[in-house]
Formats: C-alpha cells, structure tokens, sequence
C-alpha cells in the first residue's frame, strides 16, 4: 500500500470514528484495526493521537479558511469601506461552508466534528485551532462588528455562538430532519434548501432586540 493510500485511509477512518463517538472514545487501535492498518503506521505518519486529530481538522479547516479569505477579500472589495450587511456575511459563511465538504460529500461528518471542536476540545486542539484558523475568524468577527454597532461585546460574543451552534446541530443532523420533512410534510429539501430556511432565523436572532439586562449593561 502506497503511503499517501495509507495516510487517507487513516485520516478517512478517524474522522467517521471521531465524529460517531468522539475524541476519547476513539482509541487509535480501533481506528486502525477499521482501518486496516497497524499502530506503527499511525505513529509513522502523525506521532501521536493529538497529532491525528489536528490532521483530520486541517483536512477541512485548510481548504475553508483559504476560500473563506477569499470570499472576505472580495466582499470588502465589492463594500470598499462600507460595513458588509450581515446577512451577506452570513450566506458567504454558509456558503463557504457547504463548498469544502461537498467535495467530499461529508458535510455531515464536517458539522459532527465542528460540534466536538466546542464540547469536547482539549487544550492542544483549542491551541492549534487558535494559531492555524485565528486570523480568518478574528476577520469574520470583527466584519460582523462592523454589522452589528448596535450590540454590546459580549451579547455578540453569545449571539455568535447560538447562530453557529444552531448551524451546528442542524447540519449536523441533516438526515433525520429531511426524513422528518419527508414524511410528515411530504418535503423534499435539498441543503441548500436547508441554508435557505435557516439564514432568515439566525440574522433575525443576531438583529433581536436586547434583553433588558444587556440593556442596563450596556447602559
């Protein structure tokens, strides 16, 4: 077997294994007994377990990040110094989103491992996150700042993480949610439909009104 056969096979197999089960859930000799590979070939390639899981992470943070860059290069060049309306960050954001994994067909893997990136990321894999991915988000938020003068800090720093932890959880679980539409509502959504539906209801919860105790905060 080729080592670049190896190395996909690897990282193919710990990505599903992670997403169903999780980071510490997932040894790496079930990963390689799935994989059909032996221990030292994991060690060969990535070193160790942390090594593994930052790979299976840049496999689609790399290619998102390069378009997401991208896609703000051209909006500030299309808005010159004018702040970019949020819901045109928010259908850019989904958009890029959907782009990577498409060409892999795992959105939903994707969306799996994003959900772990926030409940079950250790210290190693905040860090690398941090320092490989900071630049592009850092650049995504403040755009957003520039969208929303009207929140206080923190109630945006909330909002942010309720719009990306709806994504999340309903991308995440995009299967059962078209079965759902499909058999009670006679639907069938594609997940752009899906994009669709849900744009309107997460810049609809970043433009809600205060709540009155970030009113007196802000006060």
């Amino acid at each position: 077997m080729a080592q670049t056969d190896t190395v996909t096979r690897i990282l193919d197999t710990a990505e599903v294994l992670f997403a169903e089960r999780g980071f510490a859930e997932t040894s790496l000799r079930t990963i390689t007994s799935k994989a059909k590979v032996n221990l030292a070939a994991v060690n060969y390639h990535f070193g160790s377990k942390k090594a593994l899981i930052q790979a299976v992470f840049a496999r689609y943070l790399d290619p998102f990040s390069e378009r997401f860059y991208q896609a703000l290069d051209a909006l500030e060049a299309e808005y010159a110094n004018a702040p970019i309306p949020l819901d045109v960050l928010l259908e850019t954001l989904a958009r890029t989103v959907l782009e990577v994994p498409a060409e892999r067909n795992s959105l939903k893997v994707f969306m799996r491992l994003l959900g772990l990136a926030y409940t079950q990321a250790q210290g190693h894999l905040r860090r690398y996150i941090q320092t490989h991915y900071g630049d592009v988000f850092s650049r995504f938020s403040g755009l957003v700042r520039r969208a929303t003068p009207e929140l206080p800090e923190a109630e945006r720093f909330w909002r942010l993480h309720f719009m990306l932890g709806t994504v999340i959880f309903t991308l995440s679980g995009l299967d059962a949610l078209r079965d759902i539409a499909d058999k009670d509502y006679h639907e069938h959504v594609s997940v752009r439909d899906l994009i669709r539906r849900l744009r309107p209801v997460v810049v609809a919860g970043m433009q809600a009104p205060l709540p009155d105790d970030a009113l007196k905060v802000a006060g």
